[in-house]
């Protein structure tokens, strides 16, 4: 295969065939059963190609990255042939598929290929963006992003700063640190030679890459700042390719809602210890969710549950403090308003409770996956403590709480088997699991 040569060339090659057995594989769900042992995926070379539209290379460098396109390219991240019966053109709106990643061709991992936001934002976000410059429906979105004020300024920029965010709608952003901020630039995973707090080894690329995915979704910059390879409960990232991302591959909480008694309480008592970690961490972020569902939390083929997506995730540095909130309507630009209201107020950091994240995880999540598991007196305590942990006009320590005396729950209802592979044969030895 001739090799790639970026996606800074004209085209990747004119006339590359269309998306017909890749896009057939689609077809599979983002919920689709268990994904096959690395051993059962087949090792004859398909014949699939990845469209450069389909993947939003056509829109780069409005997009996340290019870190990991050689890999579809070469084939060395592909779908499963037993996906390829599906000859029909399946819907381009799903939000995610699965697929299989390998570094030798011989030995294959699941992993997931998400967009960064559904096609139907990203079409909305790209009209606005031609409307904010008075341009027709259709515009280069890179050259009108250029031309912004906020952009101008990054350009000149030699550090990130608290300004230079200031106004963007993720939650990482509302109150940033200095450390915060030195902590993404040094660990961008889509630059060369990262490592520095300075931007000086960023191109002018490089920077709009990392403000639009800053301004749209920061799920993949949360992957690398704060990798699971380090302890953080997140899925590892592997990569970007145009508006997609590559992570490591979970199933969602909410398969699991018809799990076993022992499987239900051993996730609750896992995602009751996540939230513990946000909360309490050796580096004294403090992370908070916005809004949760059983689809933003992911169970790896071990057992292990981790935090799926991380879109709705903010952070509150408690070491360095945070810069306050500009007042509503201050450093509103584009890049505010991508996928929201100009106008939505965010809430300040200084408002946000301990118990927040505890209040919707044990009104929004664990009542669905533990409810009637067990028999009675234990099922009327797990649902009174998960009622009193759910009450967000409780104060934080009465739902902090109610949170460690559902652990306490739980703690004996799990089991010791293989089938928790996170923490078996470790659990017979030790008394922490």
């Amino acid at each position: 295969m001739e090799p790639w040569l970026g996606p800074e060339a004209a085209a990747l090659r004119p006339g590359w065939p269309a998306l017909l057995l890749w896009v057939s594989a689609l077809r599979c769900s983002v919920s689709s059963p268990a994904s096959p042992s690395p051993s059962l995926v087949p090792r004859v070379r398909t014949s699939y190609n990845f469209g450069r539209t389909f993947l939003g290379l056509d829109k780069c460098n409005a997009c996340i990255g290019t870190s990991i396109c050689k890999k579809f390219f070469k084939e060395e991240i592909r779908f499963d042939n037993r996906l390829a019966s599906h000859l029909g053109l399946p819907s381009g709106y799903l939000p995610s598929y699965s697929a299989n990643y390998s570094d030798d061709s011989k030995t294959w991992r699941p992993v997931e290929v998400s967009r960064l936001v559904s096609k139907q934002q990203n079409e909305i976000s790209d009209r606005r963006i031609c409307a904010f410059a008075a341009a027709p429906k259709t515009c280069s979105i890179e050259r009108v992003l250029r031309k912004t004020r906020r952009f101008q300024k990054w350009l000149q920029a030699k550090r990130l700063t608290p300004d230079l965010v200031r106004g963007l709608p993720s939650p990482l952003l509302r109150c940033p640190s200095q450390r915060l901020l030195d902590r993404v630039v040094r660990r961008y995973a889509e630059v060369p030679d990262a490592g520095s707090i300075f931007m000086d080894h960023f191109t002018d690329r490089d920077k709009l890459r990392l403000l639009y995915t800053l301004a749209v979704n920061a799920h993949p910059i949360l992957l690398q700042i704060f990798p699971g390879a380090e302890g953080w409960p997140l899925p590892r990232y592997l990569g970007s390719c145009g508006r997609f991302l590559i992570s490591t591959s979970t199933s969602p909480l909410q398969e699991f809602y018809s799990a076993p008694p022992d499987q239900a309480a051993d996730l609750a008592y896992q995602l009751l210890g996540v939230l513990e970690s946000l909360r309490s961490n050796d580096l004294n972020y403090f992370f908070y969710f916005t809004h949760v569902d059983a689809g933003m939390f992911g169970i790896f083929n071990n057992g292990h549950l981790f935090i799926r997506d991380a879109s709705t995730l903010g952070v509150i540095d408690r070491q360095e403090g945070s810069q306050a909130a500009a007042r509503a309507g201050e450093n509103k630009d584009i890049f505010s308003c991508l996928l929201s209201d100009c106008q939505a107020e965010l809430p300040s950091c200084d408002t946000v409770p301990e118990k927040q994240s505890l209040v919707l995880v044990c009104r929004q999540v664990l009542p669905r996956l533990l409810q009637g598991k067990f028999p009675s007196p234990v099922q009327e305590e797990i649902d009174a403590t998960l009622t009193w942990c759910g009450e967000d006009t409780r104060p934080d320590a009465e739902v902090l709480g109610a949170a460690s005396r559902l652990k306490d729950i739980l703690r004996p209802l799990r089991t010791c088997d293989p089938r928790f592979a996170y923490r078996y044969p470790d659990c017979k030895y030790n008394d922490k699991f």
